[in-house]
């Protein structure tokens, strides 16, 4: 028993982490970073001013991103019910896609809690036009269930930050709202220190028009309705078709 003991406690993070620099990087910033047992991984953790957020990555949650996942987290106190999302332009297409083979041709009508809610919002929450989005409606696309919220939150620096971020068109990128965090996905196959500072820097400054567009008093109310099942109107036509 006593060996067994000794071989988990052995197996945890190790304390000599293999990225050096990200770890010295950490340091600087007075950053908590720290392994993942039992996976190729590590997690950071950090704050703007008072606010915490959470730095991962490793295996990928979220079955559009091949390869490693770079995720960032905040709890922002916002309200609950407020559902946001902003995803790029080729990952809409193919989520749209996925959903209509796996619902429609294959008969399935009801959209349960199993679909990741980005798949949700996508049939549930109406796009901001071109118009709306202006700078960023070549590459991204973006919905939630309370509008003056998310034009609010897309105003200035968060839509400057989007439009000059140099991901490749086929590189999922997904920053959204629900429950009250803010989470920021993205695929990253390596743990490139100034892809991570770039990431963070987008983060923060969602973090920060978050608080903002909470503070400009925009309300926010449940949806009257969230439909379980498609109706007609909210039934996507065959992407293969446009």
């Amino acid at each position: 028993m006593l060996q067994g003991l000794k071989r988990w406690f052995s197996s945890g993070p190790s304390p000599s982490p293999e990225w050096p620099e990200l770890v010295a990087w950490a340091e600087a910033r007075q950053f908590a970073f720290r392994g993942v047992r039992d996976a190729e991984g590590f997690v950071i953790e950090g704050r703007l001013g008072a606010l915490p957020w959470r730095l991962e990555w490793g295996p990928p949650q979220r079955s559009y991103v091949k390869g490693a996942e770079l995720r960032l987290r905040a709890e922002m106190a916002l309200p609950s019910e407020l559902q946001v999302l902003v995803l790029n332009r080729r990952l809409q297409e193919e989520m749209e896609r996925a959903v209509f083979d796996q619902y429609v041709e294959g008969v399935q009508t009801r959209i349960d809690n199993q679909t990741p809610p980005e798949m949700r919002w996508l049939v549930m929450f109406p796009k901001l036009a071109g118009s709306e989005l202006g700078a960023l409606r070549e590459r991204f696309v973006a919905l939630a269930n309370v509008k003056p919220w998310l034009v609010a939150w897309l105003e200035g620096p968060l839509a400057t930050a989007l439009a000059s971020t140099r991901l490749p068109p086929e590189s999922p990128l997904v920053l959204m709202v629900g429950r009250g965090r803010l989470t920021l996905r993205l695929a990253l196959a390596s743990p490139d220190l100034r892809e991570i500072e770039t990431a963070l820097r987008l983060f923060e400054t969602a973090m920060r028009e978050s608080r903002r567009a909470a503070s400009a008093g925009t309300e926010v109310d449940s949806p009257s309705t969230q439909p379980s099942l498609w109706s007609a109107s909210a039934m996507p036509t065959d992407p293969r078709s446009e």
